[in-house]
């Protein structure tokens, strides 16, 4: 396993002995949040033989490397992937264009262990393929759509990706969460920008094709449970075989705005359906405080979640078991979160906490996580009935500080106190991570990041698994 590290960390230097030939603006970079963002758009035509001809391709090499020790749930085991995406885009011919997007994800290296044991680096297979052909690769075409523009406003139909709070691409493993559907973004004022989506389905990171935004695989077929959706977040108890003797069409609804109108602060307003099953409001606030000792920067969110018809399907506890649970046949319950973030210079502090109803658990299974922001720590699903959640996070920009080049560390300390009497949920843990990114300012188009995560019981509950586990990730990005 050391072997296969060290070649990982000799992978920087042979993509940058490579890397003399850039462009003085690179056509895309990766953003804060590891997601594509691109800087130059293909131009508009006049005729449709430009339409292709002017059009960009926007590449990307991607690695990830995953190493995972546990003390009692699961085994330990390693996770390699090799691959990347091409994208094009055509130039834009009275406002319309064409996106498609391929991606793949390769693994050379990898343990000899069943795929339900992959716990780590899950995201850097298919684990259906693998369990039903023995294929360690997963390549697909997650993005194509065809787009209209009109200034600031346009529309999507197809595949693509769309980030709002509980819906979002997630781009931190091989392959980005992507949704098939129409969306829809508009600015009605210069400080107010909308999102809108119709989705009808899905497709997550392991998975080579789209399927239902909330039902899962319960059909007797081996390994079928892999085929829909069968994210982290998702609620077990809603299969596809209820929802069809039901006549219920398992749809998306997704309305988001967000508005700075008022100064020094940020508004987002979130509205989510999936009709006959599950409705979210979620209201998310945050306001800038400048003062001589640096900014101080509060931010709220309150979810309310609003049981339409899911919770009498599938129950109150998204693992099928409500021992503990004061309704079992609920899912009405809400969660509110706060934090508050000290900025001086290169370093900032925050201060979060999140506490959920002792009701019912969030069904958010859309990669956007309910506590995202304020209380989540990698890899931590911390949205369980009656759980709360206090979390100390630490940046520090290494670069900005003239320690290290194009650096940035941050350490998370989170303390996630669970409801032992709930069988269905996690015992407590104390978690805490570390990250470290590295830009190269002489090689722009590479990025990488290293992330530690180390899971520890609190205390022993009886008829729990030990969660313990500790987990290596190690990503390099190269674009062109």
């Amino acid at each position: 396993m050391k072997s296969i590290f060290t070649q990982l960390i000799c992978g920087i230097s042979l993509l940058t002995a490579n890397s003399n030939a850039l462009e003085p603006i690179m056509k895309s970079e990766i953003n804060s949040n590891m997601t594509m963002k691109y800087n130059i758009l293909p131009k508009e035509v006049d005729n449709l033989e430009n339409f292709l001809k002017e059009g960009i391709f926007y590449g990307r090499l991607r690695l990830n490397y995953f190493d995972f020790d546990t003390k009692s749930k699961g085994v330990d085991h390693y996770s390699f992937g090799l691959g990347g995406s091409l994208i094009y885009k055509t130039a834009s011919y009275e406002g319309f264009s064409f996106t498609s997007g391929v991606y793949t994800t390769q693994n050379p290296f990898h343990d000899d262990i069943e795929p339900s044991q992959y716990r780590s680096g899950k995201d850097t297979l298919n684990r259906y393929n693998l369990a039903t052909k023995g294929d360690y690769g997963n390549s697909v075409f997650a993005q194509n759509y065809m787009e209209y523009r009109y200034g600031k406003n346009h529309l999507k139909l197809g595949r693509f990706t769309m980030e709002t709070t509980l819906t979002k691409s997630n781009d931190t493993k091989m392959i980005p969460n992507t949704f098939q559907g129409i969306y829809a973004q508009f600015q009605p004022l210069s400080k107010t920008k909308v999102k809108m989506a119709y989705l009808t389905k899905q497709k997550l990171r392991d998975h080579d094709s789209f399927h239902h935004v909330l039902a899962y695989d319960d059909s007797k077929e081996p390994f079928a449970s892999w085929r829909e959706n069968d994210d982290g977040g998702m609620h077990r108890g809603l299969t596809v075989s209820r929802l069809k003797d039901r006549g219920i069409e398992d749809r998306l609804i997704v309305f988001n705005l967000k508005d700075k109108t008022l100064k020094n602060s940020t508004i987002s307003i979130d509205l989510i359906t999936v009709p006959n099953l599950l409705s979210t409001a979620i209201i998310d606030g945050s306001y800038s405080i400048t003062t001589d000792m640096g900014k101080i920067k509060p931010s709220i969110r309150y979810l309310k979640q609003f049981d339409n018809g899911a919770g009498e399907i599938g129950g109150a506890n998204l693992r099928n078991n409500t021992t503990g649970y004061k309704r079992e046949d609920t899912l009405n319950s809400w969660l509110i979160a706060g934090r508050v973030d000290f900025i001086k210079g290169a370093g900032s502090i925050r201060l979060g906490y999140s506490k959920i109803a002792d009701q019912a658990d969030i069904v958010a299974p859309w990669r956007g996580f309910p506590t995202s922001g304020y209380t989540r720590a990698m890899g931590q699903t911390n949205w369980y009935a009656d759980t709360q959640t206090f979390m100390f996070r630490a940046d520090y920009d290494l670069d900005r500080a003239d320690i290290m080049d194009g650096s940035r560390v941050m350490m998370r300390y989170a303390k996630e106190d669970f409801d032992d009497k709930k069988v269905g949920v996690s015992a407590d843990v104390n978690v805490l991570t570390v990250d470290l990114i590295k830009r190269f300012k002489e090689y722009p188009n590479l990025t990488a990041k290293l992330r530690t995560a180390f899971i520890e019981q609190e205390h022993k509950v009886t008829d729990k698994e030990d969660p313990s586990y500790k987990e290596l990730r190690f990503e390099i990005n190269y674009l062109f």
